[in-house]
């Protein structure tokens, strides 16, 4: 039987009361699951927290001794318990480390997909699909009219641009996945990574991530035009809004953080509207509950055929 109350939202985010953990909780907590390491998914000061090895890696290199009292690290498809709570981490495919988190309780299981992605990334594990009884899915680009881009064919339009190129990018995931992306499918091109990014990269290779070929920047080698794409994060690239000699890009799935009419970077590490549908397909859930987005187009796209939760409506209402 499929309870209702299984995950529910408080004032410290979504909170399963049958294992009495919060699952990625917006404000440190006594035990939580934590699907990956960004920011928006992982605080620092929880007492207790459930991760991958590479997610509490990642944690303790971004927040050092605050980033948990404790650690406990699941390995993928390795079950265990919490209170009367089975839980599984499964690969999501969003960046290294990243899982789904597959809670079984009383013979209903319930899969928390946190942040993912089925395009695919040399810099993670692939996702996986495993049957469930309620599919709870992020629905960051739960939209029809948002259908992303091959990465490939959007990485290869780099090679038309012959100037220096300032790439902006978020340090963590994207950065090592775009380094990978140009040195396969632009290796003309030469990658300067912005030094808060080189800790990250080196964290890649410690756990066995070839990235491939790439420097710490340097504004000397910026003066020339020799094909040099810097990769900085959005910060630095806000800064850099006057810059001159440089083609300004962002990579990203939204449309408003393309900063060029003429070239965009249009790659996202989260479902679009096709994927979360095969994603349905896949995991073959009775029901579907929506976080992280706006979950009404599934709605109205399944009527009557599968119940569709929009699980932050409330959430949202009191932000």
């Amino acid at each position: 039987m499929i309870l209702d109350d299984f995950l529910q939202y408080n004032p410290n985010g979504l909170y399963c009361k049958y294992g009495n953990f919060y699952l990625d909780p917006q404000q440190p907590v006594a035990t939580a699951m934590i699907s990956h390491a960004h920011a928006d998914h992982a605080v620092s000061g929880n007492n207790e927290v459930y991760c991958t090895d590479a997610t509490s890696e990642f944690m303790k290199l971004r927040y050092g001794k605050n980033a948990a009292k404790a650690f406990n690290i699941g390995g993928y498809d390795k079950p265990f318990t919490i209170g009367g709570v089975q839980v599984t981490f499964i690969p999501a495919g969003h960046m290294l480390g990243s899982a789904q988190v597959l809670m079984e309780y009383q013979g209903t299981r319930y899969l928390y997909t946190g942040d993912y992605k089925i395009q695919p990334d040399a810099t993670c594990e692939p996702i996986e699909w495993v049957k469930t009884d309620v599919l709870i899915t992020e629905s960051t680009f739960a939209n029809p009219n948002i259908i992303h881009p091959d990465p490939i064919a959007e990485i290869k339009k780099l090679n038309d641009i012959k100037s220096n190129i300032l790439l902006g990018a978020y340090s963590l995931g994207k950065s090592q996945r775009l380094i990978r992306l140009i040195n396969d499918h632009a290796p003309q091109k030469t990658i300067l990574a912005h030094h808060s990014i080189m800790p990250i990269n080196m964290a890649y290779q410690r756990m066995g991530i070839n990235l491939g070929k790439y420097q710490l920047y340097s504004r000397k080698l910026m003066k020339n035009q020799q094909e040099y794409i810097y990769i900085v994060p959005p910060f630095t690239f806000d800064s850099y809004y006057r810059a001159v000699g440089v083609k300004r890009l962002f990579a990203s799935g939204w449309k408003n953080l393309q900063v060029n009419q003429n070239d965009t970077l249009f790659i996202s590490d989260h479902a679009d509207w096709n994927d979360i549908l095969q994603t349905i397909e896949k995991t073959e859930p009775k029901e579907v509950w929506t976080l992280h987005g706006d979950g009404t187009p599934l709605r109205k796209y399944f009527g009557d055929r599968i119940f569709v939760k929009l699980l932050n409506y409330d959430a949202d209402r009191r932000s």
